[in-house]
């Protein structure tokens, strides 16, 4: 059905569109709040916050025996819970949802491209300021963000190790030949149909449905006393 046609899309897009804006995210506890989705794991689901158009990380409370079904570009709606546990020193961001969010529908286009276009990370040192794939959890103080939204120099590549059957993503950022390890779900699905080792340029295109323009970077919670940095989105254009 044509897009203009479809009552739902007509909804969804009418919903983005008028949403209320601020200077600031909702953090009122219980709140309902709107996010479109760059990327999801049982961890951590990072959306920008429509209401700010700045990047949150949500923690979702889903039950053990649930992966996450969010993608890139959902539109989710959730609330806040009683205690959104602000706390946390290396994920300054994030932010206690009181239940499983509401997936709306898929929201693209223009506007998505110029959002993504203004929260791309600037060159600023090294990714998340440190050097090496993890730093101790103790040295964060809340003065960094545990997500960056890169434009790769050079890539992103698909990478499979077979020795222990990981995906990585290898991009080049200001000088930087970046390794981390894969968590898109659909971009780790991807290498694994193809049984190959290393997938770039067109071929990642073709077998993504998209060239990926954009790496979603996160920090993880602390593993052992460290939090790693991974990758959690291959993201097009918008």
């Amino acid at each position: 059905m044509a897009f203009w046609r479809d009552p739902s899309a007509r909804a969804l897009k009418k919903l983005v569109q008028r949403m209320p804006q601020h200077n600031s995210v909702d953090l009122s506890p219980g709140s309902s709040v709107f996010g479109l989705v760059l990327g999801s794991t049982n961890e951590t689901t990072t959306v920008v916050d429509l209401a700010s158009q700045t990047i949150v990380r949500w923690r979702i409370p889903w039950p053990p025996d649930i992966e996450t079904d969010l993608a890139a570009f959902d539109v989710v709606q959730g609330d806040l819970a009683e205690d959104i546990e602000r706390d946390d020193l290396a994920q300054p961001e994030a932010v206690t949802l009181r239940d499983l969010p509401r997936r709306l529908g898929t929201y693209r286009g223009r506007r998505v491209r110029r959002w993504l276009q203004r929260l791309a990370s600037p060159a600023d040192g090294p990714l998340f300021g440190f050097r090496g794939p993890s730093a101790p959890y103790w040295e964060f103080r809340g003065e960094r963000p545990s997500v960056a939204l890169i434009a790769a120099d050079r890539g992103p590549q698909l990478l499979r190790r077979h020795d222990d059957g990981s995906t990585w993503v290898r991009f080049g950022w200001f000088g930087d030949d970046v390794w981390l390890l894969c968590e898109d779900s659909h971009a780790v699905r991807t290498m694994e149909a193809t049984r190959r080792s290393a997938l770039s340029g067109k071929d990642l295109a073709a077998t993504l449905g998209f060239r990926p323009t954009y790496v979603l970077t996160t920090l993880s919670q602390p593993i052992d006393g460290h939090c790693y940095k991974s990758c959690t989105g291959l993201l097009p254009r918008g």
